[in-house]
């Protein structure tokens, strides 16, 4: 089973339904749920995560919300040596260098977001959520 690094811009797709992109995002999820991939992210795309939902509704919605988001996803930690690979790396989005190094870490190969060009430096697969269902295919 493939293990993947889901960013923020893909769960927030999932779980607020942001469209055009919603239906990828939950297929991901669907997969994930019937044991077909293995997904994981890190504490940081929960927090920011609620700092973007708390513009939508009630901090007990959020809250439901991103528990419910726990029981689908693997959270994986974000270790000391991770930072400092991160801070120096040649990524120009610290908090992507983050989340890179924290997947590495963890033996992910694959990191699924919309935003690829901040992972240029990257040394994992950088894909899309369509061009991910295409490798599969």
């Amino acid at each position: 089973m493939s293990k993947a690094f889901i960013d923020i811009d893909v769960t927030l797709d999932f779980m607020i339904a942001r469209e055009p992109f919603a239906m990828d995002a939950a297929r991901i999820f669907s997969l994930s749920e019937k044991k077909q991939i293995s997904i994981c992210t890190t504490g940081l795309v929960f927090s920011n995560a609620y700092y973007v939902l708390g513009k939508l509704g009630s901090h007990k919605k959020v809250i439901e919300k991103l528990t419910h988001l726990a029981r689908l996803i693997n959270i994986i930690g974000l270790p000391k040596i991770s930072v400092i690979q991160a801070l120096e790396s040649e990524f120009g989005d610290f908090e992507d260098a983050l989340q890179h190094y924290a997947a590495l870490s963890e033996d992910v190969k694959i990191i699924i977001t919309r935003n690829t060009k901040y992972f240029k430096h990257s040394q994992l697969a950088i894909l899309t959520p369509d061009q991910y269902f295409k490798s599969r295919a």
